[in-house]
């Protein structure tokens, strides 16, 4: 090495020294001088010398971990803490009513699909039987849905078919009762004259023919209706069909578009809510049975008219928890009425009533269980939001919706790791 390198090599190690003896000091707070306490500079700029005495400075604030800037320090900290809550929930009420929006709008198709997810909750346990006796998957799934079918029309044909045989009679009856309530009128405390007792009669009738327009819109209307039904009808039957054959590769298909780390999360999640509601499903099948079932028995006794079309209403109302059942015996008890008297319909009301009880405090907590137990407040609200929003169809949707969302967010909540891969998950059927 030459003297010269040498030379500049000394140099070079002196320079770096007396930077770093200058940084130093400048680190070094002076004791003389009260540090200031601020945050972060709105202005980026040079730090003033800790030997420099600010003059005018205002006192040092104490600031939150929360605050990024003397203005945030200057808030309370509760009402912080409130505005936070409240822009979060205000995005979060502003993506449910979107949410909502599209429901709305498509929901010739998403009501369609809600009711083939229910029927394959129902349906999935005879598929699996028929996989287990060695059926090919489509022909038992085909097998499955025609017979779940031909089961509904013909209980439907039973049930019309009744009706229309006892049509006469019940007319019959209902003029010899709305007689005995004429002369009940005439003969009674209210005194009511045959003068009065026509003229409401006549404006009845003048009611009548003045909304007959109303009436005829509205069958235009219910024509339209109709061709959506059973267009979403046929969806029905083809999404129930295609959840039943492939449902497993639905779901995993589903399950492979979320990001690697949230799958098992999902897939524990998505299996729980699938049992969920596939116990709800059966459950309210039997016990909708065991109350047609119950107040069938008191019609038939009583030798009330109608009593099969009767009990398969009090079945079908049964679906609409707490509130259903009793709507639809309450047809009962008036048929009762117009039929048999009152002496008969105060006994069918009891009849009504005491179903009610047993479903309510014996039958909903034994088959039902623990796993889709419902507070029947939230039943009741998930009731009401539901025929605001869809008529007796979110009636019917809502309360397996709530109870299917309680366990998602229960399983999701959970800190837990699934055994079964996402690959291995059965939605819609068993496999052999």
């Amino acid at each position: 090495m030459s003297r010269f390198e040498r030379v500049r090599g000394r140099l070079r190690r002196a320079y770096q020294s007396s930077r770093e003896s200058v940084r130093a000091d400048r680190d070094t707070p002076s004791d003389d001088a009260e540090p200031v306490r601020v945050a972060s500079p709105a202005v980026p700029g040079p730090p003033a010398p800790p030997s420099a005495t600010v003059v005018g400075a205002e006192p040092p604030v104490d600031l939150h971990s929360s605050t990024s800037s003397r203005d945030d320090a200057d808030v309370p900290h509760g009402l912080r803490i409130a505005a936070a809550w409240c822009w979060r929930l205000i995005v979060i009420g502003v993506v449910a009513w979107a949410l909502l929006r599209i429901v709305g709008t498509i929901k010739i198709v998403i009501i369609p699909l809600a009711i083939a997810l229910l029927l394959s909750a129902l349906l999935a346990p005879a598929v699996g039987w028929l996989l287990r006796a060695r059926l090919p998957r489509s022909l038992a799934t085909a097998v499955v849905l025609v017979g779940g079918l031909a089961a509904v029309i013909g209980t439907l044909t039973l049930v019309v078919n009744e009706f229309i045989r006892g049509v006469p009679e019940l007319s019959q009856k209902s003029s010899e009762g709305v007689r005995q309530i004429q002369d009940w009128l005439k003969t009674g405390p209210l005194h009511v004259s045959d003068t009065q007792l026509n003229s409401y009669i006549d404006e009845a009738q003048a009611w009548i023919n003045d909304n007959t327009s109303k009436f005829t819109s509205g069958a235009l209307s219910t024509a339209a209706t109709l061709a959506e039904v059973l267009t979403g009808t046929i969806l029905v039957l083809f999404a129930t069909f295609f959840f039943l054959r492939d449902g497993n590769r639905i779901w995993r298909f589903l399950v492979r578009l979320l990001p690697v780390a949230a799958r098992w999360k999902v897939d524990d999640a998505g299996r729980a809510s699938w049992q969920t509601l596939g116990a709800y499903v059966r459950a309210t099948v039997l016990v909708a049975f065991i109350d047609a079932v119950g107040i069938g028995i008191f019609l038939v006794v009583f030798d009330v008219p109608f009593a099969f079309p009767l009990a398969a209403l009090v079945f079908l109302g049964a679906f609409i928890p707490i509130v259903g059942a009793a709507l639809s015996g309450g047809v009962a008890v008036l048929v009762a009425l117009v039929d048999s008297g009152p002496v008969t319909a105060l006994i069918i009301l009891g009849a009504v009533i005491g179903v009610q009880q047993v479903e309510g405090h014996v039958l909903q907590p034994l088959i039902m269980g623990r796993a889709v137990a419902l507070h029947p407040l939230a039943v009741i609200i998930g009731i009401a939001a539901g025929v605001v929003l869809a008529g007796i169809t979110g009636a019917l949707v809502s309360v397996p919706l709530i109870a299917v969302l309680n366990t998602a967010v229960r399983r999701l909540a959970a800190r837990r790791v699934p055994d079964t891969p996402p690959d291995a998950v059965v939605v819609a059927s068993q496999a052999p």
